[in-house]
């Protein structure tokens, strides 16, 4: 145990070290150049309004020198931050440690302010505040807006339900909240079935119907879409033979649902290679992050 804590000591000074070398070469700063941006807004009673404004775009470190180029000292913070929350999660590969706690809140809680920061300004901001107050929300976050756009009072009905669901903090109101919120699961339901028929039942009805034999214009067979084909059809029909119950698995039934399962095993474990394969895009995501970004290797 003491040999292998000083080993993991002695990479970590060695990997601390590294990164003060690459630090001092000028790797992990980022430097940015500012380019000019336009937006057209047109009102229908109006003249139409130009707005410009700037904006930093990144560039690598091998333009710091250009004229025009500047480092940015929050993106390199910002850089530096991220580099360090990336090797906090991956000092889980040593085991589950305080480091690695602390990053994981931070990553939660960030999380959740940003869903809420865009549901704020995608649901509440857009589809209610815009809706009831177009007027006041041209003026403020939205010149966009039509000027002759009229409130849409069908809104008050969300708007309501959504105070209704704030009584769920009172101690005493918080059976109110229930009405709005089984309004919402089973509009919610219904909403993830009607997709859930046309894209996975009725989907699946409509791909299934296909040809064993696939002709040409000019009447030759072509081997390879008929193979496919009657691989399809076979599988999804001995895959449903095995879900099949309501009669004894014996004989050619026997042969065939065991088919389904072999097509099932493949069906999983495609699913599972397709998960691995999109973790290892994300491990050499971060990888090149830290390499080309950070260190820049």
């Amino acid at each position: 145990m003491k040999q292998s804590t000083l080993i993991w000591t002695i990479l970590m000074i060695a990997g601390g070290g590294f990164l003060l070398f690459q630090a001092s070469k000028g790797n992990g700063r980022v430097y940015v150049r500012e380019i000019p941006v336009e937006a057209t807004a047109s009102q229908p009673d109006s003249e139409p309004q130009v707005y410009q404004w700037t904006k930093n775009q990144q560039v690598p470190q091998s333009e710091k020198d250009d004229p025009g180029v500047s480092f940015s000292l929050s993106r390199t913070v910002g850089l530096w931050v991220a580099a360090f929350c990336t090797l906090a999660i991956f000092s889980f590969l040593y085991g589950d440690n305080p480091l690695y706690k602390f990053t994981e809140a931070i990553f939660v809680g960030v999380s959740a302010g940003y869903a809420m920061v865009v549901a704020f300004w995608t649901e509440i901001a857009t589809n209610l505040y815009a809706k009831l107050l177009p007027g006041l929300a041209r003026i403020t976050f939205y010149p966009d807006i039509d000027s002759t756009t009229r409130p849409e009072l069908l809104y008050l009905i969300p708007l309501v339900l959504s105070i209704l669901l704030l009584w769920r903090l009172s101690p005493k109101g918080s059976w109110i909240a229930r009405w709005p919120l089984a309004f919402f699961i089973g509009a919610t339901a219904g909403i993830r079935l009607i997709s859930y028929l046309e894209t996975d039942f009725i989907g699946q009805l409509q791909s299934t119907v296909m040809p064993f034999l696939v002709f040409a214009s000019d009447g030759s067979l072509l081997w390879d879409k008929s193979l496919k084909n009657t691989v399809f059809i076979v599988g999804v029909l001995s895959c449903m033979v095995y879900f099949f119950f309501s009669i004894e698995h014996e004989g050619m039934v026997k042969y065939v649902s065991r088919l389904g399962i072999w097509v099932l095993m493949v069906t999983f474990g495609a699913s599972f290679a397709y998960t691995v394969m999109g973790r290892i895009a994300l491990l050499s995501g971060r990888l090149v992050f830290l390499f080309n970004d950070w260190l820049g290797i």
